[in-house]
């Protein structure tokens, strides 16, 4: 899991410490729980000029029986970050119940990820512009947000939401 950087000489920022990736330990101390050392991997990138940034960048991962190397940890937890990206969108798509029916759960989930599916085709071919070195998108201008209030207008239109209950007469 990454490691907050924290402090502006000590804490988990003195740990940030020449070119080269390397592996170290590091204890966190705390009045209330004590003590804890854990091992602590630092990656070092280098950005030469992508994207307009320049030297180096540290990245920290708190490593528990990993048997992968400095680089390989960075690449894994990017497709973890990844992942959790999805996750994160798709929160947004999802719809709320309070039901405890795991096929209906299921179900939602999985009308979340097809919303988000289809959110990010509609970007990737009508809202972007091919160029040389990648495609130009365009997030601004159709947003996922802006998407989901496009569905729920269409689908206020054509079923109409409930404004006032009417008791029977007895």
């Amino acid at each position: 899991m990454p490691v907050i950087i924290r402090g502006k000489q000590g804490g988990t920022r003195q740990l940030l410490k020449g070119g080269k990736s390397y592996k170290t330990t590091y204890t966190l101390q705390s009045q209330v729980y004590g003590c804890v050392t854990f091992n602590v991997w630092i990656v070092c990138l280098y950005h030469k000029g992508e994207r307009g940034k320049y030297g180096i960048q540290y990245l920290a991962y708190a490593v528990y029986k990993i048997k992968l190397g400095l680089r390989s940890i960075h690449h894994d937890y990017r497709k973890r970050f990844g992942i959790e990206t999805s996750y994160r969108l798709k929160n947004q798509c999802r719809i709320r119940t309070t039901t405890k029916n795991p096929v209906t759960r299921l179900l939602y989930v999985g009308i979340a990820f097809i919303l988000l599916d289809l959110w990010i085709y509609l970007t990737w071919t009508y809202v972007s512009q091919p160029r040389k070195g990648g495609r130009l998108l365009f997030h601004d201008l159709f947003g996922l947000k802006r998407m989901l209030a496009f569905l729920s207008q269409a689908i206020e239109r054509r079923r109409p939401p409930v404004t006032a209950v009417f008791l029977p007469d007895g």
